[in-house]
């Protein structure tokens, strides 16, 4: 080797010849299925929501042509949220704070589960696992009855209250209580967020968590500095799949109470379908709970690909 050859720079190395073709290949069936079951039954609810409605048989008439879109269906539903003929902003409202309320409630159950299942449990993690899964072996309606069964006036609750007929202890708990509907999504709930928690704080990288401990840190310090910014985008996207069936939730409040005074958005749509003539309303209200829902997704998406252009 000449000096010349020592001195002189390495060549870089020849880069790899991306395939092109091969990702949107493998992505193809993803886009399909997106667009078969989502952008077309959304294309569906847009042209029921701003087409007409059948003057005698009062059926909705879907219009397929967006250049003769009728949006009066979607602005009475506008004009009567709030104001003196806002009949549907209580129940709007009422699904936000059932809906935060009971998230919360499930965060604060489903985080300490999650992570000792996949950070302390050791050998029964998969017993615990089990356990977590059991409850989608049994379907809503039999556990939201089951619930029924235990909070009726002779139920289970009244009689632990009453210890056991000591005192005289008769609440009507099915009569219109918020506090039952929102436990009750609570327990119907809990373990969507339980689940993709746990999948998330399972693939923390342990090295990390051991160097923060090895640079002093104690249990709470390396938790709070670490191990919570980390899980961080795991715990968004367990809230919002939490969040996203409960705004559209309505069996739960007609199992625990069948109240006006509990009745959330999911009950404005079940009711709206079941009207002749509102068919349009309801596709109204798909549409307000689809906009509530997907600016959180689009944060949610930013968020995720901010932290993975930092990580890289």
């Amino acid at each position: 080797m000449t000096l010349a050859e020592a001195g002189a720079p390495a060549k870089p190395l020849p880069k790899r010849k991306r395939n092109s073709g091969l990702w949107p290949l493998l992505a193809m069936p993803g886009v399909i299925w997106l667009a078969l079951f989502f952008l077309a039954p959304l294309y569906v609810v847009l042209a029921i929501v701003f087409g007409r409605v059948d003057p005698i048989f009062r059926t909705p008439i879907p219009v397929w042509n967006p250049l003769e879109w009728n949006p009066s269906q979607f602005n009475y539903v506008l004009i009567h949220i709030v104001g003196t003929n806002g009949v549907f902003g209580p129940a709007l409202l009422r699904t936000a704070v059932y809906v935060l309320l009971a998230s919360l409630l499930c965060l604060l159950i489903a985080f300490p589960v999650a992570y000792y299942t996949a950070r302390l449990a050791g050998r029964w993690a998969g017993v615990l696992l089990t356990a977590l899964i059991a409850p989608f072996w049994i379907s809503y309606m039999m556990r939201m009855l089951a619930w029924v069964n235990l909070l009726q006036d002779d139920g289970m609750v009244n009689r632990l209250f009453s210890l056991g007929g000591l005192f005289s202890v008769h609440v009507h708990w099915l009569t219109g209580q918020p506090v039952v509907v929102v436990l009750g999504l609570v327990y119907g709930y809990v373990p969507y967020m339980i689940l993709p928690m746990y999948a998330g704080l399972d693939r923390l990288p342990q090295s990390t968590i051991e160097a923060a401990r090895d640079l002093g840190a104690n249990r709470f310090g390396s938790f709070w500095r670490v191990t919570l910014p980390m899980c961080r985008p795991t715990i968004v996207a367990a809230v919002l799949l939490t969040c996203l069936p409960m705004l559209g939730d309505y069996f739960t409040s007609d199992m625990l109470s069948a109240s006006p005074k509990t009745a959330m958005v999911g009950n404005l749509i079940n009711d709206s379908v079941q009207s002749p003539g509102q068919t349009g309303q309801a596709g109204a209200f798909v549409m307000l709970v689809l906009i509530a829902t997907v600016l959180p997704m689009f944060y949610y998406v930013r968020a995720t690909a901010r932290g993975g252009e930092v990580s890289t």
